[in-house]
């Protein structure tokens, strides 16, 4: 698997390092998504069948609703009172048709909640990577040369070579970029709205966290 791949990769270049933990967590949730998704990819009968008596019950009491306003239509004499009588089945059709809509999308509402818990993690591990980055500055070695770097009493430690930077940024990256392929794959199970934009915006915040991280590399690289 890349992800246990690059855990060790990881633990081999830094031991216990902050980023080999959440590379580990990502392990653990990709094993996690893969049963989610093996689950919601099933059908709910028990939901599916309390459905449809639900919906039968509905569709019987359309049908018993219609009828009564038949029968007082047939005693009507003047406009008013059909138009009062009209209005008010009307409305009660209207609430009984969302009812049934209501009750239709159940298994589909309980789906999109479990989809959209599991991103939100998979957007917690991403602001976590970040985390891990921040203090990764390669402006320290821009200063090695004919210039002065002054770390002050609070400053974190730096003290990674360029090429152990390089290498930390890029793992950065790459898992980065393994969420976000971890996200894109509970857009495969569900054809739902809110899911795929959720989806979507955690590649968009994957791609801006990994554009920051290319910067940073790009600045090693003119080193």
């Amino acid at each position: 698997m890349t992800l246990q791949r690059l855990h060790r990769r990881i633990e081999e270049r830094f031991p216990s390092s902050g980023l080999g933990s959440v590379c580990n967590e990502a392990i653990d949730s990709a094993g996690e998504v893969e049963a989610m998704l093996q689950r919601v990819e099933r059908p709910v009968w028990l939901l599916r069948i309390a459905a449809w008596i639900v919906m039968i019950f509905l569709i019987v009491v359309m049908i018993m609703l219609i009828g009564y306003m038949m029968q007082l239509s047939a005693g009507i004499t003047s406009w008013v009172d059909l138009l009062q009588t009209s209005e008010a089945g009307v409305n009660d059709l209207i609430f009984l048709s969302i009812a049934l809509w209501s009750v239709l999308g159940i298994e589909s509402r309980i789906k999109r909640r479990v989809l959209l818990n599991s991103l939100h993690r998979i957007r917690s591990m991403m602001h976590v990577v970040d985390m891990h980055q921040l203090t990764k500055d390669p402006a320290q070695w821009q200063f090695s040369e004919g210039g002065k770097y002054d770390d002050t009493t609070s400053s974190p430690q730096r003290n990674m070579s360029v090429f152990e930077l390089s290498r930390y940024l890029d793992y950065c990256s790459e898992l980065l970029s393994l969420l976000s392929k971890l996200a894109a794959l509970h857009a495969q199970k569900e054809n739902d709205q809110v899911v795929l934009e959720a989806v979507n915006d955690l590649e968009q915040l994957a791609g801006s966290l990994s554009h920051k991280i290319w910067q940073k590399l790009g600045m090693l690289e003119r080193k």
